[in-house]
């Protein structure tokens, strides 16, 4: 069966973001293995401490390399992705051996698809340039079917979000679409 990491890009334990991965963990059931991965401890990106690397970051390194595919499920921040995402792939960008300047990171070649809660945008901003930095950074991005949710007026106002039939059947369909990508 195949390993699916799932990437929060929301810090709040009550986050949109982290229900659609909820959501789509519970459409994975018995096809897939999946895990969230804990990115808290991962410290700033500072190459003062970048050899050898903090256990957070050997951590999360290892739970990226031993997935089979990676999910990451993120708000929009300014039209951008959040800081504490960008922070966690710079991370994960650098070579673990400082010798080997040009060897293959552990995100290079690994497949990921991209899903976002947000306004009006539907996270598209977000979307957009997360896929183009791991593209730069060698990863795989399936580009078609990623899922991008703006947000009902009760999730502003009474921190409820309320999806339609049509948005969880995206959400179902990219979790169908994603697992053939990672086959």
């Amino acid at each position: 069966m195949k390993k699916i990491l799932f990437i929060i890009g929301s810090l709040r334990k009550q986050s949109f973001n982290r229900e659609l991965s909820e959501l789509v963990k519970q459409h994975l059931k018995g096809k897939a293995i999946v895990k969230e991965l804990d990115y808290s401890d991962v410290p700033l990106m500072n190459q003062d401490i970048e050899y050898p690397a903090p256990e957070a970051v050997e951590a999360a390194r290892k739970e990226v390399a031993e997935a089979d595919g990676v999910w990451i499920f993120s708000p929009e921040y300014n039209y951008s992705y959040p800081g504490h995402v960008k922070n966690l792939i710079d991370w994960l960008s650098r070579p673990v051996n400082p010798a080997e300047r040009n060897a293959s990171t552990v995100l290079a070649g690994r497949k990921f698809t991209l899903t976002g809660a947000g306004g009006k945008a539907a996270t598209a901003g977000c979307r957009k340039l997360l896929t183009q930095l791991l593209t730069v950074l060698k990863a795989n991005v399936m580009t078609e079917g990623q899922t991008g949710i703006a947000l009902n007026l009760e999730a502003w106002t009474e921190g409820r979000m309320v999806l339609t039939e049509e948005q969880k059947t995206q959400l179902a369909t990219q979790a169908d679409k994603f697992l053939k990508f990672i086959d």
